[in-house]
C-alpha cells in the first residue's frame, strides 16, 4: 500500500537544473542545390522511471519522449527533448505510442474519452481504483498536439486523432501519425503535449510534454539577447509523490457518484521544473533569458524574485511583444508562457534568490499557496563571475497589426454544470463536445469573439490553429445574465443551438485594457469569472497585412479546411478532459453579403445515420428547403425557429447484394434571433431562407459487416450548413 510523501520533507535546492537536450534531426536537402527541404525526426512515446526526486528517494515511474539528440544518443524524459524548429524549414514527425503496459493513473470511464475498447459506460456502484477497469487502463491512446502551431488539422493531433500501441486502434478523425509543421509563423516559445480525448490531463501528468522552439535567424532582435548556456527552458509542473517516488493523482472524484476518479482541479502539493523537484541553478553575474512555461494542469503562478528585483518580459505566446515589459511579477495560466530577461550582472556573488509563487489555487477563489512548499518554484545562485552588462534593447520589439473584424461577431459563454456535491462537467456555449459543431469561421475572416465567463472560476482558453488578440476586458452582472440566459436557453447541456444573448444591458463600469504583457499574439487567455473577454481571431497568417486577409482568400501555406478540423478549448486540462472542449471547422464559403438589420445566420449540423443496406461509393444527391416563422417579436429582438428539411437520395446494396435507390427524408431544427431596433408587437414579417453547403461526406461506422462480401454495412452522413434567414417587413399588419 503506498502512502503519500509529504512535500516538506523533501530537501529543496539539492536537484541541480536539467536543460532538456535537443532533438537531432535528420536533415532532408535538394541534391541538386543543398538547399534544406526539411528536418525529419521519428520519435517514441515510451515508459521510463526518472530521479525527479532528490537522489536519497527511488525514481518515478513517467511516460515521456524519445528520441536521437545532438550527442548521437537514444535519449528519454520528461519533459521530453526539446525541437529546435528554423522558420521556413518544415518539421515532419513521425510519432510512434511506445505505450504497452496499463495506464498506472486512473482513466476514468465515465467521462466522454477516446475509449479504444468500446467498452460501455459503466455504471454506479464504480469499482475503486485501483484497479479501476481494464479495458479503459489499455491500451493507452495517445496523439501529440504542437500547442500555438499554424498546422493543417490532420497534423494536429486533435483530440479524436488518437492511435494506441502499433496503430492497432485509432480514433475517428486519425488519419496519419506521421505530422508536418511549416514552421513559418513568427519566432517563439511552443511546447508540444499529449492531447487524446478525456485522457490529456492523464498523460500530460505522467509526463508527455515538451518545448518547440522556433527561431528565426533573420529576426533582428534574436541577436541582442542572450543565447547558448545563458538561454534556458523553464516548464513548471505541480506534482504530488507517493513515499515510494510514484505519481499521487487523486482516485476519488469530486463527484464520485457520477466521475469515479476526475476530479475538476488537479494541485500538487510540490513544485517541478524540467523533470526535477525544487531545483537549483547556477547563474553567471549576466543577463539571462528564460522562456518559461506553465505545463500545469490547473495551477497558476504568481512569479516573483525573492530579492524583490525587476526582470524584462520580452514575448509571450505567439512571439515578440510590441515592446519589451518592465516586471516585478508576472502571472502565468496554464499553457501559457512568457519570454523573460533577468539581468544577474549587479547581484553580489554567492547570492540566493528564490523564484516565489502567491498565486491562489484555484484560482482565483482558493487559497494561497503554501509558503514552505508550492509558494517556491526554484533557486538562482549567483556565482562569483565577471560582471557582463546586458546589452541595449530596442524600444520596439515586434510590429502588430490591428485587427478589424470582418463578419459578424459571436458571443459564448463558459458555463459550469452542477449538483449539490460539485461540479458534473464544464462546458463552452453550453454544448457538450459532440454536439453539432457551432465555430465555423471563415478562412481569411476576421472575427471578435465576445465570451462571458459564468462560472467562479478563470479558464484559460486556448485557440487551435491561430494566434489571436486580445481586445479588453469588462465587468458584467453574471448572475442576471446567467438568469436570463437560461431562460431562452434552458438548462445545460443543451439539447439545441446555443440562443445568443447580447452583453450590453449586462456591462457594468468601464472597459478594462489588457496588461501590457498581453498585448502580443496570444494563443491561449485568461477569462476570468464576472467578466466579458473579448478577443479576435484571424484565420490568416500572422505576417499578412490586415489590408490583405479577406474572407474567403487563404494565405495560410496549407489548406486549413482540410481534414477533421481544429478545437478551442479551457486549458485547465481537467476542465478540457470533461467536456469544456468544442471542434472547430474552418471553412471557404465567404458570408453572404446581407443586410444586418434584415438577415442573420445561424449554423446547422445534421447527422442522419444510414444503417443497413450500406451505402454504395456512389454520389450523395441532397435537396434542402427551409422552413421558417416568427416565435416571437419585441421591440429588442425578433426570434425565429424553422428547421431545414433535406432529402438524401442515394444508391445502395441490400443484404442479397441487390442495388436500389434510397432516399432519407430529415427536419432538422434551428433557432435564431435578429436585433430590430424599430420591431413592434404587431408588425408582420415575410420569412425566406437559403443554406450555403460547407460540408458533406460519408464516414463508415463499423456496425456490422455484409453477411457475403464481409464488407462494413453501415455509414455515417454528416452535413454542414450555415442558413441565412431574412426577414422583411410586409405591408399588411397581423
Amino acid at each position: 500500500m503506498t502512502q503519500p510523501l509529504d512535500p516538506k520533507t523533501i530537501p529543496k535546492y539539492v536537484n541541480e537544473l536539467v536543460i532538456p537536450p535537443v532533438f537531432k534531426p535528420i536533415v532532408a536537402t535538394d541534391p541538386s542545390n543543398d538547399k534544406i527541404l526539411s528536418h525529419n525526426y521519428t520519435i517514441f512515446e515510451t515508459t521510463l522511471k526518472q530521479q525527479i526526486l532528490p537522489k536519497c528517494f527511488p525514481k518515478t515511474l513517467v511516460f515521456g519522449y524519445e528520441g536521437i539528440i545532438e550527442d548521437g544518443s537514444c535519449f528519454s524524459s520528461t519533459p521530453g527533448p526539446t525541437f529546435e524548429a528554423i522558420r521556413g524549414v518544415p518539421v515532419n514527425v513521425q510519432w510512434v505510442n511506445n505505450l504497452t503496459e496499463p495506464h498506472f493513473l486512473p482513466v476514468d470511464p465515465t467521462l466522454h474519452w477516446a475509449n479504444p475498447n468500446n467498452m460501455p459506460t459503466p455504471e454506479p456502484p464504480f469499482l475503486p481504483f485501483p484497479p479501476g477497469y481494464p479495458l479503459a487502463q489499455s491500451p493507452i491512446p495517445v496523439t501529440t498536439h504542437l500547442h500555438g502551431g499554424e498546422v493543417r488539422s490532420d497534423s494536429d493531433g486533435g483530440p479524436d486523432s488518437w492511435f494506441t500501441a502499433g496503430e492497432q486502434q485509432t480514433g475517428p478523425d486519425f488519419l496519419k501519425s506521421r505530422y508536418t509543421y511549416p514552421n513559418k509563423q513568427q519566432p517563439t516559445t511552443l511546447w508540444y503535449h499529449s492531447h487524446a480525448l478525456g485522457i490529456t490531463r492523464l498523460n500530460v501528468v505522467a509526463g508527455l510534454a515538451g518545448f518547440y522552439l522556433l527561431r528565426d535567424p533573420n529576426n533582428p532582435i534574436e541577436p541582442l539577447l542572450p543565447s547558448g548556456p545563458f538561454e534556458v527552458p523553464i516548464v513548471i509542473q505541480d506534482r504530488s509523490f507517493n513515499k515510494d517516488g510514484s505519481l499521487l493523482f487523486p482516485n476519488v472524484g469530486v463527484n464520485y457518484e457520477v466521475h469515479p476518479y476526475w476530479v475538476n482541479d488537479f494541485l500538487g502539493n510540490t513544485i517541478m521544473v524540467n523533470g526535477k523537484v525544487w531545483p537549483n541553478f547556477d547563474v553567471k553575474r549576466r543577463q539571462y533569458r528564460f522562456r518559461v512555461l506553465n505545463g500545469s494542469n490547473s495551477r497558476f503562478y504568481n512569479l516573483k524574485l525573492s530579492n524583490g528585483q525587476s526582470f524584462i518580459q520580452i514575448g509571450s505566446d505567439g512571439g515578440f511583444l510590441p515592446f519589451p515589459v518592465t516586471l516585478t511579477e508576472v502571472l502565468i495560466a496554464p499553457a501559457e508562457r512568457v519570454d523573460i530577461l533577468v539581468d544577474f550582472s549587479m547581484v553580489c556573488p554567492g547570492t540566493k534568490i528564490i523564484v516565489t509563487n502567491d498565486a491562489i489555487a484555484p484560482f482565483p477563489g482558493g487559497d494561497p499557496p503554501d509558503p514552505d512548499t508550492t509558494g517556491q518554484i526554484m533557486q538562482f545562485t549567483v556565482l562569483n563571475t565577471p560582471s557582463v552588462p546586458a546589452m541595449p534593447l530596442p524600444p520596439i520589439l515586434n510590429e502588430i497589426p490591428t485587427l478589424v473584424p470582418d463578419v459578424p461577431k459571436k458571443i459564448l459563454t463558459l458555463n459550469v454544470v452542477l449538483n449539490d456535491k460539485g461540479p458534473l462537467e464544464l462546458l463552452l456555449d453550453g454544448q457538450k463536445w459532440a454536439s453539432p459543431i457551432s465555430e465555423l469561421p471563415i478562412v481569411g475572416s476576421t472575427v471578435e469573439w465576445e465570451i462571458p465567463n459564468l462560472t467562479r472560476a478563470t479558464h484559460p482558453i486556448h485557440i487551435h490553429l491561430i494566434q489571436f488578440q486580445i481586445v479588453n476586458r469588462q465587468l458584467f452582472d453574471s448572475d442576471k445574465y446567467l438568469e436570463d440566459w437560461l431562460s431562452i436557453n434552458g438548462e445545460p447541456p443543451l439539447q439545441h443551438p446555443t440562443i445568443p444573448l447580447p452583453v450590453e444591458p449586462y456591462l457594468i463600469g468601464g472597459i478594462i485594457e489588457p496588461d501590457l504583457n498581453e498585448q502580443g499574439w496570444k494563443d491561449t487567455i485568461r477569462m476570468n469569472p464576472n467578466e466579458i473577454t473579448r478577443i479576435r481571431l484571424r484565420f490568416t497568417p500572422q505576417d499578412i497585412p490586415s489590408e490583405d486577409s479577406k474572407p474567403g482568400v487563404n494565405l495560410f501555406p496549407f489548406d486549413p479546411t482540410f481534414g477533421p478540423g481544429y478545437v478551442w478549448h479551457c486549458h485547465i486540462i481537467d476542465h478540457e478532459d470533461n467536456e469544456m472542449m468544442r471542434p472547430m471547422k474552418v471553412v471557404s464559403c465567404p458570408i453572404i453579403e446581407s443586410n444586418p438589420q434584415t438577415c442573420c445566420q445561424v449554423v446547422v449540423e445534421g447527422n442522419t445515420q444510414l444503417v443497413p443496406p450500406a451505402l454504395n461509393n456512389m454520389p450523395i444527391c441532397q435537396s434542402k428547403t427551409v422552413f421558417a416563422e416568427i416565435e416571437k417579436v419585441c421591440p429588442e429582438k425578433v426570434v425565429i425557429s424553422g428547421f431545414l428539411r433535406k432529402k438524401l437520395c442515394y444508391t445502395a446494396i441490400s443484404d442479397c447484394g441487390m442495388k436500389g435507390e434510397n432516399i432519407i427524408t430529415d427536419d432538422l431544427p434551428f433557432q435564431c434571433i435578429i436585433d430590430r431596433e424599430d420591431a413592434n408587437e404587431n408588425d408582420s414579417f415575410m420569412v425566406t431562407g437559403s443554406t450555403v453547403l460547407c460540408e458533406v461526406f460519408a464516414k463508415t461506422q463499423n456496425f456490422g459487416t455484409h453477411p457475403v462480401t464481409n464488407d462494413q454495412v453501415a455509414y455515417k452522413f454528416v452535413e454542414k450548413d450555415i442558413v441565412k434567414i431574412c426577414i422583411r417587413k410586409s405591408c399588411l399588419n397581423k
